[in-house]
């Protein structure tokens, strides 16, 4: 039986519910024909060149990207802008795009979060930051570890549960703090290290940090802090979102995850361990 774009945007709609997004967000459909049959899927992280290229090798008509194409207001999309280029190549190869950013961030379940606990092997979690209309949606998470480990052992646990990045992954604190209680929030979490050290958190691993309240939140003897890549911590969610869509619709369109890795770093420096 076909499916059209507009049962898929449904399906996806009632996972990573749009009322969940910030103000400033920019998710759901930004562009194809909800008419149209769709029977296979491609979800990424990024909607960039090397992706949409997969779009078009692999036949899909749908692409799911976690990062939007757009968060500034647009009045046009020409192609000779980068961005507009992209919509043009996928609207000439009947192809759509959908976003669901911080709407899958706060999801309950099957969510961006969730996926990042669950690579780590977390237990009895629930959201570092709930949202008011759902005590299991909210931002970040927090859960435990079968058993302690060391922070610097736990490092190399993420290192090894997450998509290898020339950053790695860099550890704040006592290399031999143990560590039971784990906090973590996929993409830019650093304003989440006052709720980590209110949930007791032995950790907070996430994105983007920056030195001073990193440095801050040691000195006032808080959680250890693990930084990973951008991409790495929320690239666990494309194969759970990919089998709960299959799921959600029978099986009657195909999914996939794309194959690149579109962390931006792409050289790593230096003499230190």
């Amino acid at each position: 039986m076909t499916v059209t774009l507009g049962e898929v945007v449904a399906a996806l709609d009632a996972r990573y519910d749009p009322a969940l997004a910030e103000d400033w967000d920019a998710v759901g459909l930004v562009c194809g024909d909800p008419a149209e049959p769709v029977r296979r899927v491609l979800f990424a992280v990024d909607p960039v060149t090397a992706v949409v290229d997969e779009v078009l090798e692999t036949g899909a008509q749908l692409l799911v990207t976690h990062h939007p194409l757009f968060l500034t207001a647009v009045h046009g999309v020409p192609a000779d802008d980068p961005r507009g280029r992209l919509v043009h190549r996928l609207v000439r190869a009947g192809a759509g795009l959908f976003v669901a950013h911080t709407n899958a961030d706060r999801a309950p379940d099957h969510g961006v979060n969730d996926a990042l606990a669950a690579v780590l092997g977390l237990t009895d979690t629930r959201p570092l930051q709930p949202a008011a209309a759902d005590r299991r949606a909210g931002l970040g998470r927090v859960g435990r570890l079968p058993g302690a480990v060391t922070l610097a052992e736990f490092a190399r646990l993420a290192a090894g549960a997450l998509p290898d990045t020339v950053g790695g992954v860099r550890a704040a604190g006592d290399p031999g703090r143990p560590v039971r209680t784990v906090a973590v929030c996929g993409g830019s979490g650093g304003s989440l290290l006052p709720a980590a050290a209110a949930a007791g958190a032995d950790v907070l691993l996430t994105s983007d940090l920056r030195h001073h309240p990193v440095t801050d939140v040691l000195e006032a003897g808080g959680p250890a802090v693990c930084d990973v890549a951008h991409f790495a911590s929320e690239w666990p969610w494309l194969p759970v979102a990919a089998d709960v869509l299959r799921g959600d619709l029978s099986g009657r369109v195909e999914v996939a995850v794309s194959r690149w890795r579109t962390d931006p770093w792409t050289a790593y420096a230096g003499a230190g361990r």
